[in-house]
């Protein structure tokens, strides 16, 4: 991507965290990113390129857009773009283990329950708070529950009639007051669940009702000179209001579901999906929907909808919708949120789309100047050349014969002003002896637009003949011959002073130096010289021991050397006995040579 092309845009790219992936033509993810500011993330690859590294270079380079998804967190940042790199496996980026996963904190479904740590989501109706992108904030917040709140840690089964029957003694962390040893009967259930409910309270982000009681405590315990247990509770206080996570609680209320924004166009409608997973934001896409005449909003949406679902192979049992609509699957539950986390969830893909459209105008615009850009070019040259239509497919001819050796010719393609390489055909000169540029033009324009005709292709409105009148009437010869004349401009363009000819006329055109059109003319005339030399070069450097020893079937560049080291030319080895040549290349080969030169 241009430095040029990126500024085109830039404007349009928010200052916002996000994952920005960079996509080349083939439509491949070849790099994924993240940034706590996607426009100053994305701006640093266009900038000053003396301290970037090569490859990084060559990223961008070989990049031809840039997409990107605007999220709440720097850590939902960090899960989408680990995520998006398992999935999409970009060469620019360093892998990911396929093992790696992000840790929660699990409040087990069972009687006084636990409070641990897990990598591993299970539905089976525990809560699962996080994931957790930084072990260490992880941690803090985990050692803060378990250093306001003693629980038990062990995996006993504490019914009520296991603890009748006393099945279980105090054990250590009893003694040293890490519990209070429901599993004897000392602890209540109904305090226990207390306790639980104010961690909820922390995992949640509810600090309110948890943070009145850290408080209450360090005053209780100053007021009666407890100092170092209150002093304790003030540090906890200060962990605790440092404390600002934001991660999504993956529960009964948010699991697995799909969020899906509709923004109706006025020829076109876009849909904007993201992928809820353990509710961790795992996937986001975004899909135009061009309207026919008989597409209202919820038959958009529900096409949008069951394309995205069979795109990402989501099974979520919940859609997340701006409105309501009747869906396929009557199994499937539409959510129309009002507040709370999936109203939030809903709001961060209505500003994914935000810039989605920002940036696809911008591009449009982009497009549109550059395709006047090119009409104005074209209207330029058919102007110039006086033509009776826009010449949309350009060709230009060149011959080559440096030292009358290897004759080659050279037709190179223009479209839309531009250079077409895939369309570039270069000639051998079949039935021209010695260096004649004229018969050699001559014939390779027969031969193009013959096969042209042929294969019934679509032929060029205007054909450059690189050099003055001479070359330019070989050419109208073949021209006439195949009936083109009245189909196809046809001009030739002098070295020298860059004159224009025209068929039958001896006076030139002169064209403004600064003229657009001449330097398109100019271009091609120099791109068809250029692929014309290395052609030819190629011809003389595979060529090079001017020897036919080469055309013998079997005998290769090496053995070719081993005989013209030995011999010293081809006319020596015509005249040697074969005994001669089977010592110096075996007796294989010598036969083959022998047998050659014998006919």
């Amino acid at each position: 991507m241009k430095t040029e092309d990126f500024k085109e845009i830039s404007k349009s790219i928010p200052f916002e965290p996000g994952v920005y992936r960079f996509i080349d033509k083939k439509d491949t993810v070849i790099y994924v990113g993240k940034a706590k500011k996607l426009r100053h993330r994305l701006s640093s690859y266009f900038g000053e390129k003396k301290n970037q590294l090569y490859k990084t270079r060559v990223m961008v380079k070989t990049a031809v857009r840039i997409d990107y998804t605007v999220v709440e967190t720097e850590n939902d940042a960090l899960l989408l773009e680990a995520t998006l790199i398992k999935k999409f496996q970009p060469r620019y980026n360093v892998m990911l283990k396929d093992g790696k996963t992000y840790s929660y904190i699990c409040v087990k479904n069972e009687r006084f329950p636990r409070v641990f740590f897990t990598r591993r989501v299970f539905k089976d109706g525990s809560t699962y708070f996080g994931p957790y992108t930084s072990k260490y904030r992880a941690r803090v917040i985990y050692d803060l529950i378990r250093n306001i709140f003693t629980l038990r840690n062990c995996n006993y089964n504490l019914s009520d009639d296991n603890i009748k029957k006393g099945k279980f003694k105090l054990c250590l962390e009893y003694h040293i007051k890490n519990c209070k040893g429901p599993c004897t009967g000392l602890e209540s259930e109904a305090d226990y669940v207390k306790k639980i409910d104010q961690i909820k309270n922390i995992l949640k982000g509810n600090f309110a009702p948890v943070k009145k009681f850290i408080v209450e405590e360090m005053e209780h315990n100053a007021s009666i000179m407890q100092f170092e247990l209150a002093q304790a509770f003030k540090e906890k206080l200060e962990v605790f209001e440092d404390y600002q996570s934001k991660s999504m609680v993956v529960s009964n209320t948010i699991k697995d579901l799909d969020v899906f924004y509709f923004q109706d166009e006025d020829e076109s409608a876009f849909v904007n999906y993201l992928k809820i997973v353990n509710g961790a934001l795992i996937n986001t896409d975004t899909i135009e929907l061009r309207k026919n005449l008989n597409d209202d909003k919820d038959e958009l949406m529900v096409f949008a909808i069951q394309f995205l679902r069979d795109k990402f192979d989501s099974i979520a049992p919940e859609i997340v919708a701006p409105f309501g609509f009747t869906y396929l699957d009557k199994n499937i539950n539409i959510t129309i949120p009002q507040k709370g986390d999936k109203k939030n969830l809903l709001d961060l893909a209505q500003k994914n789309m935000h810039y989605f459209l920002l940036q696809k105008r911008k591009e449009d615009v982009t497009k549109a100047k550059k395709q006047t850009s090119v009409e104005r070019i074209l209207k330029t040259i058919k102007e110039d050349l006086q033509m009776d239509e826009m010449p949309f497919h350009i060709e230009c001819f060149d011959n080559s014969n440096i030292q009358g050796t290897n004759p080659v010719a050279s037709c190179v393609v223009f479209k839309n002003a531009k250079p077409s390489k895939r369309d570039y055909r270069h000639f051998k000169i079949k039935t021209v002896v010695g260096p004649d540029d004229f018969a050699s033009m001559e014939e390779v324009v027969y031969r193009r637009y013959k096969r042209l005709l042929e294969e019934e292709e679509s032929l060029p409105q205007l054909v450059i003949i690189d050099g003055g009148k001479g070359q330019l009437s070989s050419a109208m010869k073949s021209i006439d011959l195949l009936g083109l004349r009245q189909k196809i401009t046809v001009i030739g363009i002098a070295k020298k002073l860059e004159e224009i000819f025209f068929p039958d006329d001896s006076i030139p055109l002169y064209i403004n130096k600064k003229s657009e059109s001449l330097r398109v003319i100019q271009n091609a005339r120099n791109e068809a010289h250029r692929f014309a030399i290395n052609f030819h070069r190629n011809l003389r450097s595979k060529n090079a021991f001017g020897t036919e020893l080469t055309d013998i079937k079997g005998i290769g560049k090496l053995t070719a050397e081993k005989l013209l080291s030995h011999f010293k030319s081809v006319k020596r080895i015509k005249t040697a006995k074969p005994e001669e040549i089977e010592l110096i290349i075996g007796k294989s080969a010598a036969k083959k040579v022998t047998d050659y030169f014998s006919h």
